[in-house]
């Protein structure tokens, strides 16, 4: 029989018994607020010969792709480590060439940050075994017990786009010729249609993101805790049968909201700030 006293908050301290659980513990943590202005964005072959022609561009959507995370111990500070962060976006642009619609290209941003968290010690080898379908299970392991990061990353704001044109501007100060692509993981590269290029170019693009991210820096750990009881489910699984398939699409209720669009006061809560108005100003 379950136990009546299945929710722990209903259950006070009268707990069953203490197990031993193995899991993450997040020994230190913080939170961004990234303004990133004048990213240089990395386009494609056809993407770059259709910007050399533009004249102007705006940023539609910016999506984050992967986050490397490269974590080393800070010296003369025991416990502490400094994260390198590198971030990969996939800007889509619309560029303007002249009368008509504008044309659609897609390029790469990156931003680079370093983040110092606490992470503890630990000096312990840590052996465990990974299955492998028809083979030996594969020993891992790894020398030193270091922590390792967590980056948590909303999609970018997209605040602003330009394009320059580097044969009139030879001393602007946001070209970077020091970018080697090859810097740049496959993985990333794939996400593309057609090959990355730097150089040649007459125009440059750069878009200007907001990110929100957090770090965070873990560890495998024991913990002791209170159980209560096992996670039992209390209802049965429910699924629609092949003789009568539209026995599970009459017990979806109907989705009044998606033909009626919530208005604004639906989005904001009181005292939240309201970009479609005017800044009140105090009288001095």
């Amino acid at each position: 029989m379950q136990n009546k006293c299945f929710e722990p908050h209903k259950c006070g301290t009268n707990f069953k018994e203490a197990v031993c659980i193995h899991t993450d513990k997040i020994f230190d943590s913080c939170r961004d607020k990234d303004c990133l202005e004048d990213v240089r964005v990395y386009l494609t072959q056809s993407g770059q010969e259709i910007v050399d022609r533009a004249i102007n561009i705006k940023c539609s959507k910016a999506e984050i792709i992967w986050v490397f995370t490269d974590i080393e111990s800070v010296p003369f500070n025991r416990g502490f480590y400094s994260i390198d962060l590198k971030y990969f976006f996939k800007v889509t642009l619309q560029v303007f060439t002249g009368i008509g619609k504008p044309l659609c290209v897609e390029g790469l941003s990156v931003f680079n940050k370093r983040v110092i968290l606490f992470g503890s010690e630990g000096n312990a080898k840590i052996f465990s075994s990974k299955y492998k379908q028809n083979d030996f299970d594969t020993q891992l392991w790894k020398k030193t017990n270091m922590p390792y990061a967590v980056v948590e990353v909303l999609e970018p704001i997209t605040l602003g786009a330009k394009i320059i044109d580097i044969r009139n501007d030879k001393k602007c100060c946001c070209c970077d010729d020091d970018f080697d692509l090859a810097s740049v993981p496959d993985s990333v590269c794939r996400v593309f249609d057609d090959a990355l290029v730097i150089g040649g170019e007459c125009k440059r693009a750069f878009v200007s993101l907001g990110v929100f991210s957090i770090v965070k820096l873990e560890r495998r750990v024991q913990l002791l805790i209170p159980s209560y009881d096992y996670c039992v489910p209390s209802k049965e699984c429910v699924g629609a049968t092949d003789d009568h398939p539209c026995d599970l699409f009459d017990r979806i209720d109907f989705p009044m909201e998606e033909f009626y669009p919530p208005e604004k006061c639906k989005f904001l809560e009181p005292g939240d700030y309201d970009p479609s108005e005017k800044p009140k100003y105090k009288k001095v």
